[in-house]
């Protein structure tokens, strides 16, 4: 599993002209399974998001209670270190990634937190207004 987040004052996703998933002063974290993801994987990676020290005076989203607006990414696992077109290949296919995206969702809502989210294969449109900037990669 893959994930990177960003601080943000605001961030919002929109499918079809309506807002799916909007919070403020939080994380945008976009993600992307791979092959060997699992729900223990989901819940790792849940734990390490809402626990970076990356919001002011070093402090955790967990500790200041702030929201997640988390946007599934299967562009994470784009390779394009031959040619120009990129490969999927590292992706799940949808099947498998959409239930640890969900999972990992939950996991974070069973820590505590807030949690919005886009739309599982949906056409989105991701806006969000960086703090810091900030972004971390994180791989599991």
């Amino acid at each position: 599993m893959r994930a990177v987040v960003q601080t943000v004052s605001r961030a919002s996703v929109t499918v079809d002209g309506e807002v799916v998933g909007a919070i403020s002063d939080g994380l945008l974290v976009l993600v992307g399974v791979t092959h060997t993801d699992t729900p223990a994987t989901a819940e790792t990676m849940a734990r390490k998001v809402y626990e970076l020290r990356i919001l002011d005076d070093e402090r955790s989203a967990s500790e200041v209670g702030a929201p997640v607006l988390v946007v599934s990414q299967f562009t994470l696992y784009g390779d394009a270190r031959k040619g120009r077109r990129p490969s999927w290949g590292g992706a799940a296919p949808a099947e498998v990634a959409e239930p640890l995206v969900k999972a990992f969702a939950e996991a974070l809502r069973a820590r505590g937190a807030t949690v919005e989210t886009g739309r599982f294969r949906a056409h989105m449109l991701v806006e969000s207004v960086n703090v810091g900037p900030c972004t971390i990669l994180l791989d599991l």
